[in-house]
């Protein structure tokens, strides 16, 4: 919202000046107005206290799900579209949902219609929400597609966070092993490389190789930090604004061998998923393609929504570009060309969503049992290698002795 500052006065005649947030300049004199206060002069605040410092770009998938189930329990109650969000507005915690709510009923009271004015806030409404609210106002389901739309983002939620809890555990892991290799070479090698140059002992190549990564380690940190960095801060630069880089990014890892399958499954699953819910919202085929397009948040997917975009257009079918892709198995194909030769294509892309993320459960549960092992394993061969440098050495002094 923005603030106004004005200058007015009361019913009583008193003078009275201040600053009201409000949608626009209209707004704001109406709620002065309803406050009591006749407006004499008012304008767009200019300091920088007044400004709209919000650092938070969008609102959590949790709490949106639940607005989406408020929203839908308020209307199946008989409780008007501008009430039930005046009442969400009241009461939720979140303060980019309260403010984007507080301007939608202000929208709404001035005449727009609930999807478009959620169109105004895209960091907050999903296209996704919008063009399926916009269907359920034409059709009069508002409550069944906030179910609808709650239960999507639920499951999308819910396999967002298997996949990164599986991918979050090596790194973290890969993380601490690269901690502990560096304290060691910096910290603990340097002290037993004195005692075997007092000792004038004879060091294996395991041991010289060892020592002299850590004098460039104890000379050079600073470079491998910066490398780091440089390399860190060039791949987000590139990831944000290349896209063929960030296709190819994307590209790579789902032809990884062991994880690739499984974000294979979860972008299946999420495209899927998001292409039954707006086809049981009855929103038109190639809008529905151009939302998911925006929404699933992968370029290969994204690429594949075009080319079948491309060829609804010409008149061939949804499931040939499909079949061209490396992406999708028989069974997404074979289930797509039932759906729209029998006119269930929403029904048979809803069982693929579940079939797929039923997968990732599975692949999930697998990983994470392999992974634990390989990653302790993979700590215990470096972590090994350096003990070892440290310790041939000793025991060649003890023969010695």
């Amino acid at each position: 919202m923005t603030v106004y500052k004005y200058v007015g006065r009361t019913k009583t005649g008193a003078p009275k000046k201040g600053t009201i947030d409000a949608a626009n300049i209209n707004a704001a004199i109406t709620k002065l107005r309803e406050k009591g206060i006749n407006p004499r002069q008012i304008e767009e605040s200019k300091s920088i206290l007044h400004k709209d410092l919000n650092f938070v770009g969008g609102v959590k998938n949790q709490d949106f799900v639940i607005y989406c189930r408020q929203f839908a329990t308020l209307i199946r109650a008989g409780v008007s579209i501008v009430e039930s969000t005046n009442i969400l507005a009241r009461q939720t915690k979140n303060k980019p949902l309260k403010k984007a709510l507080e301007e939608v009923e202000e929208d709404i009271r001035s005449g727009l219609s609930f999807s478009n004015a959620t169109v105004k806030h895209p960091k907050v409404f999903p296209a996704l929400f919008s063009n399926m609210m916009r269907s359920g106002e034409a059709t009069g389901n508002i409550d069944d597609t906030l179910e609808r739309l709650a239960n999507t983002f639920e499951k999308q939620y819910n396999l967002k966070k298997k996949v990164q809890s599986t991918l979050t555990y090596p790194a973290v892991l890969l993380f601490v092993t690269i901690l502990v290799v560096f304290f060691l070479l910096v910290y603990i090698v340097p002290t037993f490389v004195s005692s075997f140059e007092e000792m004038d002992a004879q060091l294996p190549m395991i041991t010289i190789v060892t020592v002299a990564i850590s004098d460039w380690l104890r000379d050079f940190w600073w470079i491998v930090i910066l490398v780091i960095f440089t390399a860190l801060g060039g791949f987000q630069f590139l990831y944000k604004s290349n896209k063929e880089f960030n296709y190819a990014v994307h590209y790579m890892m789902l032809k990884m061998p062991v994880l690739g399958p499984l974000l294979q499954r979860s972008t299946i699953a999420r495209m899927t998923r998001t292409l039954s819910s707006l086809f049981s919202s009855a929103v038109p085929i190639l809008q529905s393609l151009v939302i998911v397009e925006k929404v699933v948040g992968d370029p290969v997917v994204a690429k594949v929504m075009v080319e079948a975009r491309e060829s609804l257009e010409k008149g061939s079918t949804l499931t040939a570009p499909l079949e061209k892709s490396w992406l999708f198995p028989p069974l997404v194909t074979s289930m797509t060309s039932i759906g729209e030769s029998t006119g269930s294509l929403d029904y048979m892309l809803e069982k693929i969503a579940d079939f797929y993320e039923t997968e990732v459960d599975r692949a999930v549960d697998t990983l994470k049992s392999l992974i634990e092992p390989l990653m302790i394993l993979f700590l215990a061969v470096i972590v090994g290698f350096i003990v070892a440098a440290i310790m041939m050495p000793m025991f060649s002094l003890y023969e010695q002795i």
